[in-house]
C-alpha cells in the first residue's frame, strides 16, 4: 500500500498539468537542492525515441572528460539495450570495470576506492526501455550485491534501493511511457527533452548543409514539405530527412517524398540498391526479409539487441553491418580464459520500426485480414505493440506504396497482392466507429491514414469526426498537429477543440485556431496569451480578433500559482488588446469574450499556496462581469483565512452576477466573518453562500444575522461545522424570521446542544440539522 501511495503521489507531481516549461543548462542537471549528499541521488531524463537522450549523456561524458562536473571522479555510461539481455548476469565490479572500461592494472584497488567513495561516482543507464517490465521489477536478493552475479534488473534495483553503492548518483534516460514507476517515489529529479523548436530545426538543417552549394535550396525544399519539416522536431528524424534531401539534390531531383513511409522506403533503396548488380539483388532482398523478421521477433519482446551468434547466417550479419542497420558490441568476460562474446543492436529505433512493418507485409504466414490487428487503434484494451510506436504508421503507408518502384526493388510482392491488402484496410476502416474513439486511438488512426495519402480514407475519417474533440492531457507533437490540421480542413463540420495540457507549440496552436471550421477552442492560458502576444507583435490583428472570439475559458479551475499568474496575464492582455483591435477595426471598446463569459471559477491551490494565491486572484476578479459561481473550496482546504476573506469582501461590489459563493474549509474566524458580513449585501444576485467547516463563533454568527434581511436574493446559507453555540444559533433563527426569501439554513454545529437545535428547527422548518 505504501509503495502504491508513493507512486500515485509521484505521478501527480509529474503530470502534464504540473509541468513547468523551463530551459535548463547541462550543468544544472545534477543540482538537487535540500538533498542529503550522503544518499543516492536518482535523476530521470525523459524523451521520446530519437529526441537526443543518448547524445545528451554522451555530451555529459565529454564535458566531464574536459573538467566539468568535477564532483565526480568516475563516470560510467551503459546502453541498456546491450546489458539487458535476459541470459546475462553481472556483478557490480564486472559491470563497471569489465563491461564499460577495463583498467590495465589495479582493478581491485580501483573498485575498493569506488566502494569507499560512492559520492564521487556517476552511473548513467541510457535507454531504460530495455528494462520495461516495471510491474515485476525484482528486488535485489544477493547476499553480497557488490560481488555476487545477478541480472541487470536486480543490480539496478539494488542501486535505486540504496543497497548497492549508497551515495552515488544515478542518471536514467527513458521514454515517457518507460518510467521506472515502481521506484518513482525514490526519484529526486525528472527532466524531459521536448525536441527542436522550428527555429532550431532550421538551424540544424543549415548546419548540416553548411559549406555545400545547395545549402539554401535544401532548407527551402525541406520547409516546403510541411509534414516532413514537422517531423524534424525530433533530432533523429531531422537527420534522416537531411540525408534524404542531400541525396535528392545530388541526383538533380526537386521534390521530397510526402510521407514518413516514403522517406524511409527511399532511404533503404538508396542504402542498399545504389551500387548493387542484378546478381546481388535477390540476395539483398532475402537478407532484408530475414533482417525484418529478426526486427519483429526482437520488437515483440521490447528488445533491439541480441547475441551475434544467434543471427541465422553470416550473410545476414555482414549485410546488416555493411549498410549500417546493425551496430556491434562486446560482452564482458567473467574470466580471462573465457572466450569473448559479441552482440548486435539495431542502429536506430526508426530502422527497427520500419523493418517490423516490412516483415508484417512480406511474411507469407500472415493473411491479409490479420494485418489490421497490428495497427494501434483497433483495440480498446492495452495496445500490444506501443513499444514499436512508428510501426503501425509504416505498415499502413507501405500498404499503399506496394506499387512504388522503390518498394518493388526491396521485395518480390506482386501488384495483385498489394491491391488486395489495400482493399482489406479500406474495408476495415469503413467498419470503425470513429466517433466513439478515445483521443489516443483517434490520433493513431489519423497518423496511419495520413501515411496512406489516400484521399478517400482521409475524407472518410474527416466526415466522421465528432464536433467536440478533446485532447486534454494528450501530448500533441508537431506532426500530430499537422495531421489533425490536414484532416479537419477537409471536413465541412464545425469543431470545438480542447488542447489544454497537450504540449502543443505556438505554431501548431496558430494553425488549428486559424481554421475557419474551428469555431471554439480551449488551450493552456500561457500558450494562448503567448500566441496573442505574437500576433500583436506581427500586427496580425484579424487573426488576433478571430482567435480571441473563439477562445473558451469557462469553467476555469486554478490548481497552481502559475494558473493564477496566467489568469492575471490574460486580464492584462485584454487591456493591451483593446488598443490593437480598436486600431484595426475602429471599435470603440473591446473585451475578450472568454473573460466576459467566465461563469464558474474554482480555486484549488491547497493550504500551502491558497492564502497567497487568493490575494492575487482578488485583484483581478472585477474583470469577470458574468461570474456566477466562485468556489474557493474545491475540496482543497485552501485556508485563505481572515486576510483572504477581507481581500475578497473588498471586490464584492463588482461581482454583481455572482449567484454561488463557496467559502468552505478556509479557516475563517469571527474577524473574517465580520468583514464578509459588511460587504455581502452588495452581492445583489447571490443565492447560495457556504461557510461550512470554518472557525466562526457566536460573534461572527451575530454579524451574519444582522445582514441576512438585506441579502434579498439569498436562498441557501450553510454554516455547518463551525464553533457557533446556542446563542449564535438563536440570533440566526431570529434573523431568519425577517427573511422570507431564504429557503434553507444549514446550521448543525457540534457546539450547539442537540435539544436547542431541535427546538429551533420546530420554530422554523427551513433550518436543517
Amino acid at each position: 500500500k505504501n509503495s502504491a501511495k508513493a507512486m500515485e503521489k509521484e505521478l501527480v507531481t509529474c503530470s502534464p498539468q504540473e509541468k513547468e516549461k523551463t530551459v535548463i543548462n547541462r550543468n544544472q542537471i545534477f543540482e538537487i537542492p535540500q538533498r542529503n549528499d550522503l544518499e543516492t541521488k536518482v535523476i530521470v531524463v525523459l524523451g521520446k525515441a530519437g529526441m537526443g537522450k543518448s547524445i545528451l549523456v554522451q555530451k555529459i561524458c565529454q564535458d566531464w572528460s574536459n573538467g566539468e562536473f568535477s564532483q565526480f571522479e568516475f563516470v560510467f555510461w551503459f546502453d541498456c539495450k546491450q546489458i539487458s539481455l535476459p541470459e546475462k548476469q553481472y556483478s557490480l565490479k564486472e559491470l563497471l570495470l569489465e563491461f564499460f572500461v577495463k583498467p590495465q592494472e589495479g582493478s581491485k584497488e580501483i573498485f575498493e576506492y569506488i566502494l569507499q567513495n560512492p559520492a564521487k561516482v556517476l552511473l548513467v543507464f541510457d535507454g531504460f526501455k530495455g528494462l520495461h517490465d516495471h510491474e515485476n521489477f525484482p528486488r535485489c536478493s544477493a547476499s553480497q550485491p557488490e560481488k555476487d552475479l545477478c541480472r541487470i534488473k536486480e543490480l539496478i534495483s539494488g542501486l535505486i534501493q540504496k543497497k548497492i553503492l549508497n551515495g552515488c548518483t544515478l542518471l536514467f534516460t527513458a521514454r515517457p511511457k518507460d518510467k521506472p514507476y515502481q521506484h518513482m517515489s525514490k526519484v529526486d529529479k525528472t527532466l524531459e527533452i521536448v525536441g527542436f523548436s522550428p527555429q532550431q530545426r532550421e538551424l540544424y538543417v543549415t548546419k548540416y548543409f553548411e559549406g555545400l552549394p545547395y545549402c539554401d535550396s535544401a532548407l527551402k525544399l525541406i520547409k516546403e514539405c510541411e509534414y516532413l519539416f514537422s517531423h524534424c522536431y525530433s533530432p533523429v528524424m531531422c537527420r534522416f530527412v537531411c540525408f534524404l534531401c542531400e541525396t535528392v539534390l545530388e541526383m538533380g531531383e526537386k521534390t521530397l517524398p510526402s510521407t514518413l513511409t516514403a522517406v524511409f522506403l527511399k532511404f533503404f533503396q538508396q542504402k542498399i540498391m545504389l551500387m548493387q548488380t542484378d546478381v546481388t539483388t535477390m540476395q539483398n532482398q532475402e537478407s532484408l526479409a530475414t533482417l525484418a523478421r529478426i526486427a519483429w521477433c526482437l520488437g515483440e519482446k521490447h528488445q533491439s539487441a541480441m547475441k551475434s551468434d544467434l543471427l541465422p547466417s553470416k550473410e545476414v550479419k555482414e549485410f546488416a553491418l555493411k549498410y549500417g542497420f546493425f551496430l556491434p558490441f562486446a560482452f564482458p568476460k567473467h574470466s580471462d580464459s573465457e572466450e569473448e562474446e559479441f552482440g548486435s543492436t539495431f542502429s536506430d529505433f526508426v530502422i527497427q520500426n520500419f523493418l517490423c512493418a516490412l516483415h508484417l507485409l512480406l511474411a507469407e504466414e500472415l493473411k491479409d485480414k490479420n494485418l489490421t490487428k497490428y495497427l494501434s487503434f483497433p483495440s480498446k484494451k492495452k495496445k500490444p505493440y506501443n513499444w514499436l510506436d512508428l510501426m503501425p504508421r509504416f505498415l499502413a503507408g507501405l500498404m499503399f506504396l506496394q506499387d512504388d518502384p522503390y518498394f518493388c526493388s526491396l521485395s518480390n510482392e506482386d501488384a495483385k497482392q498489394s491491391t488486395k491488402k489495400q482493399k482489406t484496410l479500406l474495408k476495415y476502416i469503413r467498419r470503425l466507429q470513429i466517433n466513439n474513439f478515445c483521443p489516443e486511438r483517434l490520433l493513431e488512426l489519423l497518423r496511419c491514414i495520413y501515411e496512406t495519402q489516400s484521399n478517400y480514407l482521409l475524407q472518410h475519417v474527416a466526415l466522421r469526426l465528432k464536433p467536440d474533440l478533446s485532447f486534454l492531457g494528450i501530448v500533441l507533437t508537431p506532426p500530430d498537429v499537422h495531421v489533425l490540421h490536414s484532416v479537419l480542413k477537409r471536413s465541412k463540420k464545425e469543431f470545438s477543440l480542447d488542447l489544454r495540457n497537450s504540449g502543443i507549440d505556438m505554431q501548431g496552436l496558430k494553425a488549428l485556431v486559424s481554421l475557419r471550421n474551428v469555431t471554439s477552442f480551449r488551450a493552456s492560458l500561457s500558450d494562448t496569451v503567448r500566441l496573442w502576444q505574437s500576433l500583436e507583435q506581427t500586427k496580425d490583428y484579424e487573426l488576433l480578433k478571430a482567435s480571441t472570439a473563439k477562445f473558451v475559458l469557462d469553467p476555469f479551475k486554478a490548481k497552481t500559482m502559475k494558473d493564477i499568474s496566467d489568469l492575471s496575464d490574460l486580464v492584462e492582455m485584454q487591456e493591451k488588446m483593446m488598443n490593437c483591435v480598436q486600431e484595426a477595426s475602429g471599435c470603440t471598446s473591446y473585451e475578450i469574450p472568454a473573460i466576459r463569459n467566465l461563469r464558474k471559477l474554482e480555486f484549488a491551490l491547497g493550504p500551502a499556496c491558497g492564502p497567497q494565491g487568493l490575494l492575487k486572484l482578488a485583484k483581478i476578479l472585477a474583470a469577470f462581469p458574468s461570474l456566477q459561481h466562485l468556489d474557493l473550496d474545491a475540496l482543497s482546504e485552501n485556508g485563505i483565512g481572515d486576510e483572504g476573506a477581507k481581500s475578497l469582501s473588498e471586490v464584492f461590489p463588482t461581482l454583481t452576477s455572482l449567484e454561488t459563493l463557496n467559502l468552505s474549509q478556509n479557516k475563517i474566524t469571527d474577524l473574517g466573518a465580520e468583514n464578509l458580513a459588511t460587504a455581502l449585501p452588495s452581492l445583489s444576485s447571490l443565492k447560495t453562500l457556504s461557510l461550512y467547516n470554518n472557525n466562526i463563533c457566536d460573534f461572527g454568527a451575530e454579524n451574519l444575522a444582522k445582514v441576512l434581511p438585506a441579502m434579498t436574493s439569498l436562498r441557501v446559507l450553510d454554516v455547518q461545522y463551525n464553533k457557533i453555540t446556542g446563542v449564535g444559533a438563536q440570533q440566526l433563527t431570529d434573523s431568519l424570521r425577517k427573511c422570507p426569501h431564504i429557503k434553507n439554513l444549514v446550521m448543525w454545529n457540534p457546539t450547539i446542544p442537540y435539544g436547542v437545535l431541535e427546538h429551533l428547527q420546530q420554530l422554523d422548518s427551513r433550518i436543517s440539522v
